[in-house]
């Protein structure tokens, strides 16, 4: 196998920048082929002893160097050096006025990072160092600057001139160029500079925040596209309000502006003041955006607005604290979320995608802390370990000082490090002076990397009436990592009785009696000791979620049956209903495997109509209760496995359950209008949900009369939320029902990229017919680009990711399918191919004939001499990770 050092970036080697630059002005020059950058720096040494003597160094990648000046007078060759990461001045004054001019080429510039082109506009795209594209500058988090930029362009072909903050002056020239100046207020590190030209249409509004300022809000779009911003505004709205609600958070600037782009490699981006979002999580309407569309652009705008204060006011100070920001923000958007929709589902939803994205993170290969130590490239750090796993250490620390208590700690953190780039020490500084809890190891929550394993067992003496529950935690051995010490853990839990009603215990040798516990956990073990507890109650562990962890406990079937119907917290409802599922999953792939027919117990079609029963109350939690754990989840539960066994073992149990509750699940699809009038209110979303999840359970008994019922749901329905999960229904039978209704889709939407990505991703998560032909057929079709991220994600992402048999095929042909695909993308964008890389981390989870067959493909792959440091990074540590 190849190998190619790179020096990686550590941690403990940070050093502070021995300039600071109070004021940038910058000059763009707009074309498409060749824009040149004029930059004006104001730079003053800092007076500490160990900034005398320093080079003034600046990072700059791609650039053509045009000319160099301090002061107004030309530095000649011989004084600088110029290489292929940036340019350094070696000698410098303490004080002084440097400017740089320089050439680019945004419309060659595929990998989407700094100023490049998409679908004819200009666009940038910083964090986290893609400023270094555009310009020579110190591009690092923890230089902040006061930002003045003028943007010059053709004004026929781009009407629209957009930078950070503030529009302060505007005008045009003799040759049919005009130009616009823009002032932000606040000082800002680079990867937040943000530069939009183009021909947009607008969508606007306004904000007036509670100190009774105007704010002018604007988002740009495709033409004839505004309409499809509408929920997107409303969502902005809301989440300005929400913020000075509930984080006392005020807007800061006269406009807040957003635009919408084709060609991005994220979901968004929170340039202060000028947010540029993927298509994707902006634009929607009823024909053209499922229900999960409006959650996610809901919860995007919401996030990259509130990143104005959590990541532009406050920053981080180095990316091993980008989660200082992400997860915090994440944070704020989940509850956010949750108080616009129900909070009991949302949390489901995070725990679900917690435990499908960040779990298999935290125990493969690619494992690491949520401030990791090292990085080759940082790109291959935004990762959900950094936003989800984050997200829930805040959820941790809020629930250990209560949520008064944690409002005023960040309160407390806005106003220490207003206008500051921090470190998650400053974090933790602020929650314990402003609540007086000391929070004793939460360092470790994000120092360590794993998921902690809290063991929790009930034990009952009927004698002498005593209950006993043992808890211990440990979190096993990653990468670079071994004998981790203990994590605090809130643990949230109640008593039920022998009839399912709630229990208050009474804690031996105190006076405390509750029927709710919250219990921190700061040791390694912990036992609790009830007494006068007359009958074995049953407990209910880890309410909400309470913390991140893999729960064991010594449940049976029916105290898990118990909970999923008389426990009042909806979390542990879901849980235990998941619990039943899994275990009868993979107890029914260990009889398929050994040649048996699997035995399903009756508990399970019993918690089902348990679920069933919910609908009328709250059918999007109904939805979720009827949603069996899918393959991938099981591969995490089964290590060593073999994917085909455990998809042949859900296929039986679901064809089981759909015959035993055929009449409960139609008599529920029948209650669903679909000719009623749409709306994106989350109690019509869980109609819509409810209904999805009948018609796919139903589909599993692949009978006619379901196949019909999915064909007739996907010609009649009038909106995108049904005529997709008609199709997902659809595509579990094949034949000419499902092609007929995927030519009638992509006859309709041909012209609506956003739209196309759903066909190209039903497709790919397919299991009837060949699933690795139609990838490849996918991948011929004309609709398909490696230019767009968008397009590659739904099918190569999909493919490997939502197709795990296919993905994991016996013979390794999946394997090679996506390899060639990272490759190709590898070329012109190698953060997307590096992305694209993460899904052979599952590959350590497969039995060892796949693993082996992997590892030969990943060592092709990484014995490419042209492979980007990006790709290489991720593979190498796939690679390594997987059975020699």
């Amino acid at each position: 196998m190849r190998t190619q050092e790179h020096i990686p970036v550590r941690l403990q080697d940070y050093r502070p920048y021995p300039f600071s630059m109070s004021h940038v002005s910058l000059v763009f020059d707009l074309h498409p082929t060749r824009t040149i950058v004029t930059s004006r720096l104001i730079i003053d040494r800092k007076p500490h002893e160990w900034a005398k003597g320093e080079a003034l160094s600046l990072d700059g990648v791609g650039l053509e160097l045009l000319s160099v000046e301090i002061n107004g007078q030309p530095v000649s060759a011989q004084d600088y050096q110029l290489d292929e990461n940036g340019l350094t001045l070696k000698i410098v004054p303490d004080s002084f006025k440097l400017e740089t001019k320089v050439a680019i080429n945004p419309a060659a510039n595929t990998a989407l990072s700094g100023l490049y082109m998409s679908a004819g506009r200009f666009c940038t795209q910083c964090e986290a160092e893609g400023f270094r594209h555009i310009t020579f500058w110190p591009d690092r988090p923890d230089v902040m600057s006061r930002f003045h930029v003028r943007v010059e362009a053709a004004e026929s072909a781009f009407p629209t001139l957009l930078s950070n903050g503030n529009r302060v002056a505007i005008g045009r020239y003799d040759d049919g160029k005009h130009w616009a100046a823009w002032d932000d207020p606040h000082p800002k590190p680079s990867y937040l500079f943000a530069l939009v030209a183009g021909c947009f249409d607008t969508l606007e509004d306004q904000f007036v925040t509670r100190s009774g300022k105007t704010v002018e809000l604007c988002i740009y779009v495709d033409k004839g596209a505004a309409s499809r911003a509408i929920y997107a505004m409303d969502a902005l709205k809301r989440s300005m309000k929400w913020d000075e609600d509930v984080f006392g958070r005020e807007y800061d600037l006269d406009v807040f502006n957003i635009v919408a782009v084709s060609d991005f490699n994220f979901g968004a981006m929170e340039n202060k003041g000028l947010n540029i979002f993927n298509s994707a999580l902006l634009l929607a309407d009823e024909t053209t955006a499922t229900d999960a569309d409006y959650e996610a652009i809901e919860a995007v705008v919401a996030h990259e607005y509130f990143h104005n204060w959590s990541g532009n006011r406050v920053t981080c100070r180095d990316w091993f604290q980008l989660s200082l920001k992400e997860g915090f923000t994440v944070f704020r958007d989940q509850e956010f979320s949750a108080d616009q929709r129900s909070r009991a589902v949302k949390r489901i939803k995070d725990v679900k995608a917690l435990r499908a994205r960040q779990f298999p993170e935290d125990a493969g290969p690619l494992a690491h802390p949520v401030r990791p130590k090292s990085y080759v490239k940082i790109d291959n750090f935004y990762t959900a370990t950094i936003y989800e796993k984050g997200a829930e250490i805040i959820r941790v620390l809020q629930t250990l000082v209560g949520r008064d208590a944690f409002l005023e700690g960040a309160n407390f953190y806005f106003a220490e490090n207003d206008g500051t780039a921090a470190t998650i020490e400053d974090w933790l500084h602020a929650m314990r002076s402003a609540t007086g809890n000391q929070l004793h190891g939460i360092e470790r929550w994000y120092d360590q990397a794993g998921t902690p394993c809290l063991e929790a067992m009930s034990d009952y003496d009927a004698a002498n009436q005593k209950l006993t529950v043992h808890f211990k935690q440990s979190t096993p051995d990653t990468p670079g990592q071994s004998s981790k010490s203990w994590v605090p853990l809130p643990i949230s839990m109640a008593f039920f009785g022998p009839d399912g009603e709630p229990l208050k215990l009474h804690l031996a040798d105190t006076d405390v009696a509750a029927d709710d516990w919250l219990i921190p956990m700061a040791s390694t073990s912990l036992d609790l000791h009830f007494d006068g507890v007359v009958d074995r109650p049953v407990v209910s562990y880890m309410r909400g979620f309470s913390a991140p962890v893999r729960l064991i406990t010594n449940h049976n079937v029916a105290d898990l049956a118990l909970l999923a119907s008389c426990d009042t917290d909806p979390f542990v409802r879901w849980e235990s209903t998941q619990s039943i599922a899994r275990n009868t999953l993979l107890s029914a792939a260990k009889s398929l495997q050994a040649g048996q027919e699997p035995q399903v117990p009756e508990d399970l079609a019993r918690v089902f109509q348990g679920a069933l029963a919910e609908a009328t109350r709250d059918p999007a939690f109904a939805a979720l209760l009827l949603r069996l754990p899918e393959v991938s989840e099981l591969m995490q539960l089964q290590p060593l496995c073999d994917p085909s066994n455990l998809l042949s073992a859900r296929a039986f149990v679901r064809s089981l359950l759909a015959e035993q509750l055929d009449a409960e699940l139609s008599a529920c699809f029948a209650i669903y209008d679909p000719a009623q009038a749409f709306s994106a209110s989350a109690q019509a979303a869980g109609q819509r949900a409810l209904m999805a999840a009948c018609l796919d359970l139903l589909c599993a008994s692949g009978t006619n009369r379901a196949a019909m019922r999915a064909e007739n749901t996907f010609f009649s329905a009038r909106n995108m939320t049904d005529m997709m999960s008609a199709l997902d229904g659809l595509s579990q039978f094949g034949g000419p029902r499902y092609h007929t209704a995927l030519a009638a889709f992509k006859e309709r939407f041909s012209d609506n990229a956003l739209v196309m990505d759903k066909w190209f991703r039903v497709q790919a998560m397919a299991l009837c017919e060949d699933p690795l032909a139609t990838f490849k057929r996918l991948r011929a079709d004309p609709g398909f680009t490696l230019l767009n991220p968008n397009r590659v994600r739904a099918l190569g992402g999909t493919f490997a990711s939502g197709n795990p048999t296919a993905f994991h095929q016996a013979d390794g042909a999946g394997y090679q399918a996506i390899a060639d695909l990272i490759a190709d993308v590898d070329g012109t964008n190698g953060a997307l191919a590096a992305r694209l890389g993460t899904v052979f981390e599952s590959c350590s989870r497969v039995n060892e004939p796949r693993q082996s067959l992997a590892k030969q493909t990943l060592q092709a792959l990484l014995d490419r001499n042209s492979l980007s440091a990006n790709t290489r990074e991720i593979l190498s540590k796939i690679y390594n990770g997987l059975i020699s």
